[in-house]
């Protein structure tokens, strides 16, 4: 999967002091892009519901998205902005 364009994210974050980010991607997002995030931090899938999403956290960040979306979100403490480096990687190597 390849990151195709970042744009900061038109949602302001609700947490003081955090930037959001939309990744846009290649390909819609699947079952197994999803599941090849569970490194990055505590891992919650709802695929039950109509529009499954899920959410990753991080000490230093959060990841959010919908199954078969073609972005996702990335929320990142302004003072760990760096953290978006082993993202982007690991997005980019699936």
């Amino acid at each position: 999967m390849r990151i195709t364009n970042i744009t900061r994210s038109p949602e302001p974050c609700t947490e003081a002091g955090w930037i959001a980010f939309q990744y846009y991607l290649e390909q819609p997002v699947s079952r197994e892009f999803i599941m090849a995030l569970r490194p990055l931090g505590s891992f919650v899938f709802l695929d039950m519901l109509a529009q499954p999403f899920f959410k990753i956290e991080n000490e230093h960040y959060m990841i959010k998205g919908l199954l078969l979306d073609g972005s996702i979100r990335v929320a990142v403490h302004g003072d760990h902005l760096d953290e978006q480096a082993p993202i982007k990687q690991l997005i980019n190597g699936i």
